[in-house]
Parts: C-alpha cells; sequence; structure tokens
C-alpha cells in the first residue's frame, strides 16, 4: 500500500540522516501532527495556519526534549489547541509527505495521529494561528488541502 511505502521510506531516512528528527536535516526531517476530534467525534479542530494560509491539523516540528513522535505530536496539540487533557492515540494513523519551505524547500515526513478533546474542552488559539475552529467532519473548509481531507477520512473511518 502507499502508506506501508511511505513507512519503508521515512525507516530508509532515519537510517540515514543523524538528525533525521529535526528541521536542522535538509534533504526532510519527521513531523508530528494531530487530528483533534471533540468528545462527539463529528467535529474537528483546525488552525488556519499563518504560512500557508490553509485549515491544518496542530502539528509541527520534533523538539529534543521530546520522548517519540506521539509526545511530539501530543506536546504540538497543546500548544496549538490550547486544550490540555487531549487523549493522544497509542499509534500513527495515516503519514504524509509534502514539500515545504524549510531550506529552501526541504520535505515533511509527517507522523499524524488522533487525538479526542474531553467533552467540557475549551480551545485557546495560540501565537502560532491566525484561528482555530471547530469544522464538522463532513463540512470542512475549502481552504484546507487533500493531506488533511485524507486525514480526517482515515479518523471518521476508525470512529464508525
Amino acid at each position: 500500500s502507499a502508506q506501508q511505502a511511505l513507512r519503508d521510506s521515512y525507516l530508509a531516512h532515519i537510517d540515514t540522516f543523524d538528525d533525521a528528527m529535526y528541521r536542522t536535516c535538509v534533504p526532510g526531517h519527521l513531523t508530528a501532527s494531530t487530528l483533534v476530534l471533540n468528545a462527539s467525534r463529528d467535529h474537528v479542530l483546525l488552525t488556519l495556519h499563518p504560512k500557508v494560509g490553509l485549515w491544518l491539523q496542530m502539528g509541527g516540528h520534533c523538539e529534543p526534549a521530546d520522548s517519540s513522535l506521539r509526545s511530539a505530536a501530543a506536546r504540538e496539540a497543546r500548544e496549538e489547541s490550547g486544550i490540555d487533557n487531549l487523549v493522544v492515540g497509542e499509534l500513527p494513523l495515516r503519514l504524509d509527505r509534502h514539500r515545504v519551505g524549510c531550506h529552501g524547500g526541504s520535505w515533511h515526513l509527517d507522523v499524524q495521529y488522533l487525538a479526542v478533546a474531553p467533552a467540557e474542552a475549551q480551545e485557546v488559539i495560540s501565537s502560532e494561528s491566525l484561528d482555530l475552529a471547530w469544522f464538522p467532519v463532513d463540512g470542512l473548509p475549502e481552504l484546507t488541502d487533500d493531506a488533511l481531507r485524507f486525514l480526517v477520512a482515515a479518523a471518521t473511518a476508525v470512529a464508525d
């Protein structure tokens, strides 16, 4: 499958580059992101990304203090959503490889997790976002990308 091929390429990348987890790795680096669903799993919390101008899941670069990709994904989700008690899945939901502006055209090898917010969760916009909003899983904004659409489809398939 395409996901298995991506997984194999990520593992080869990690074997090739000592700094594969960090933005210092010029050819590309692993990143971690989290799709946040509400407790009833019918809405998704998205951030309006200031650099690309699209509504996307929470996520970003790994930091040395992160003990795993999951902990990086959880940290980014907490920082960008303002929700402290998200329940982040143990295993990644999807992988997505995309070109970004780092180093003039590097790759993000994104490892994507799913998190569920508690019913009483109150999101708080961060300085890393232009806006933060809940969208129905079947009513995503036009200003997004196929990677997010595939991620939401995977999340709703798990939720069913």
